[in-house]
């Protein structure tokens, strides 16, 4: 037997919805989840670039030697597409590919699993995903480097950074400004000692006392020492590093947020990171989602061409 609505009900429905669709209009559903805090935090916030570009010009020790790059080829025979050792191009093959040897993976901007030098702690791939965003703290020591260029970040440095700043919070990534990667890609600075660097004594007080997740640093190396005692402690003691970060003087000393992105490779004992500062939307430097093309990108006059020369594709 069917049901039937009374004309009454069926009238005073449509007035309720003409009643509340300007209300729905007006006070649209709250956005689920972290939406908001997106639309709150970070589509205004100003983000600046903390990496280097990988070429293969870049400073590398002198015991990987440099990268490669070349032209992609192909590797096996496709019947009316491609033969083996044929190389890609736009104008036979609709598209193009490079090539990348790469001498190892301690090259440019990296995040050093612990497995760098201690095969019982992760590797790369196996570090785990919580990295991926944090506070970010920026200790500045290039007035000391001006005029001792070997000098090391100091517990007592930390001490007046806190007096200032107030106390390094748990969780937070250090980075340590000594403007060294102002002179990248500089192939020189690979050999360049003395250098900025982090003592022992304050890696310990930032990871023993405060309990940060890593520190990072601008040199290739965490110190100048004989043994390399402040990377080996960290690594046997189950901590990461960044190294080659840049762009450090563009940063609040605190306030910033890092995002940290990292390839997952199998059994990795080194990352070519990329790191990217959150910053305040009133902060001086960075750029802002609604400064900047994102989607579609913008197009380019100058394509990109192989440039034997540099080795690599540039814009020509």
């Amino acid at each position: 037997m069917k049901s039937i609505v009374p004309l009454s009900l069926v009238l005073l429905g449509a007035a309720l919805a003409l009643v509340l669709k300007p209300l729905i209009w007006l006070h649209p559903p709250v956005a689920p989840g972290l939406w908001p805090v997106y639309d709150a935090a970070f589509r205004a916030a100003k983000y600046v670039d903390l990496t280097h570009t990988i070429t293969p010009q870049i400073p590398v020790w002198e015991g990987f030697g440099p990268p490669t790059f070349s032209p992609a080829v192909a590797g096996r025979d496709i019947p009316g597409f491609v033969r083996k050792g044929e190389r890609f191009t736009y104008e036979k093959h609709g598209f193009e590919a490079i090539r990348y040897a790469l001498s190892t993976d301690q090259l440019g901007t990296q995040l050093d699993p612990p497995a760098h030098w201690a095969p019982e702690y992760p590797a790369i791939d196996e570090l785990p995903a919580t990295y991926a965003i944090r506070p970010l703290v920026v200790i500045d020591i290039s007035a000391q480097v001006k005029t001792d260029y070997g000098y090391a970040l100091q517990v007592s440095d930390i001490a007046r950074f806190e007096q200032r700043y107030g106390r390094i919070p748990s969780g937070s990534v250090v980075f340590v400004r000594s403007d060294w990667s102002k002179d990248w890609p500089d192939p020189a600075l690979a050999t360049r000692k003395p250098f900025p660097g982090v003592s022992l004594a304050a890696l310990k007080f930032l990871h023993l006392e405060r309990k940060i997740l890593f520190h990072g640093h601008e040199p290739l190396d965490t110190d100048a020492t004989p043994t390399l005692e402040g990377e080996s402690w960290l690594m046997h003691h189950g901590y990461a590093q960044a190294e080659g970060v840049a762009n450090l003087d563009k940063l609040p000393p605190v306030g910033a947020l890092v995002a940290i992105g990292f390839p997952k490779l199998g059994g990795g004992t080194g990352g070519y990171a990329r790191y990217i500062a959150i910053c305040p939307p009133d902060w001086k430097y960075g750029v802002s989602s609604s400064q900047i093309a994102e989607a579609p990108l913008p197009r380019s006059d100058k394509p990109l061409v192989f440039d034997a020369t540099q080795g690599m594709r540039v814009r020509k």
